[in-house]
């Protein structure tokens, strides 16, 4: 039996959030596991696995983030990538898991008579590049898609540079600044283009649940971020700072990330059991076919 009092400030906390990571990924593989046995629709399925590992990788890489806790700018750099090259594919999965709930094929050419011609109405700035109003077809389906894609390309291609150049010591602020505004306005862009699918299909994809869906990725991203910004704010104002002479503030502030994750998780775990429940293939599937109909 482990001895609590016996063990430093950092060996608790550590034991915290393993705790957290093996809660994170009891909730995912009993989710996982219910998918499996109830495999009805593959293509569908195959989407919600990708989609709840995410928050058992956060997890995961945000604790070996800990284990290494004085690692180097570049390993530190690797660990995020990792999450956010994960993020892009997420993204893309949920986009095409919309997609198996409405019958529609892009690379077909498949879109049902029915949804045609329905209005899409763009918001600023992307009317600085897109008509105010734009009736639905495939090529505006095909677009939307390409707005969501551009992202899961570019994500990956921008941290093996963001990694090559602290390696090779040329990653200095301006150039971090670059890859910022550049990989913010291509996730924008893919997030728009899923709030956009959204409001025009709203009706169909309401059995779905497709808002929960949406918030539960987003609500990993979102945490993760904004608290990021939170910390380098305190970090900057001196709110946190370094006591030892041998741990600087920067990997302080990465630690208390990396603490941040691995506890959020255990949350989003189950949010995601209501989100990509396994109901709708668990039950009788004439009746959750009739339901989508209504």
């Amino acid at each position: 039996m482990i001895d609590l009092t016996k063990m430093n400030p950092g060996e608790i906390i550590l034991l915290g959030c393993a705790c957290s990571v093996l809660l994170t990924l009891h909730f995912t593989i009993q989710l996982l596991s219910q998918h499996m046995y109830y495999w009805k629709n593959p293509k569908e399925q195959k989407a919600i696995i990708i989609i709840i590992l995410m928050a058992p990788l956060y997890a995961a890489v945000s604790f070996v983030g800990l284990l290494d806790f004085r690692g180097s700018k570049a390993f530190f750099m690797f660990l995020e990538s990792i999450k956010e090259c994960y993020e892009a594919l997420v993204i893309a999965k949920f986009m095409a898991l919309m997609y198996s709930y409405l019958n529609i094929s892009i690379s077909q050419n498949a879109v049902p008579d029915e949804i045609k011609g329905r209005e899409i109405h763009h918001s600023f700035p992307m009317t600085l590049f897109q008509p105010r109003t734009v009736h639905l077809d495939f090529r505006t389906l095909k677009l939307l898609k390409h707005w969501t894609w551009q992202f899961v390309i570019l994500r990956p291609v921008c941290s093996l540079l963001m990694i090559a150049l602290q390696l090779l010591g040329w990653y200095t602020s301006p150039i971090s600044w670059v890859f910022t505004i550049v990989l913010n306005v291509s996730v924008s862009l893919a997030l728009y283009s899923l709030v956009v699918f959204y409001h025009v299909f709203d009706k169909e994809l309401a059995p779905h649940k497709p808002l929960v869906k949406f918030l539960c990725i987003k609500g990993i991203v979102f945490f993760c971020f904004w608290q990021g910004i939170v910390l380098e704010i305190l970090v900057a104002a001196g709110i946190i700072r370094s006591r030892y002479s041998w741990l600087d503030v920067e990997h302080i502030e990465e630690g208390i990330q990396n603490v941040l994750v691995c506890v959020e998780m255990v949350v989003f775990s189950v949010l995601q059991q209501y989100a990509y429940s396994v109901q709708p293939y668990s039950g009788d599937v004439g009746k959750w076919k009739a339901k989508k109909n209504e």
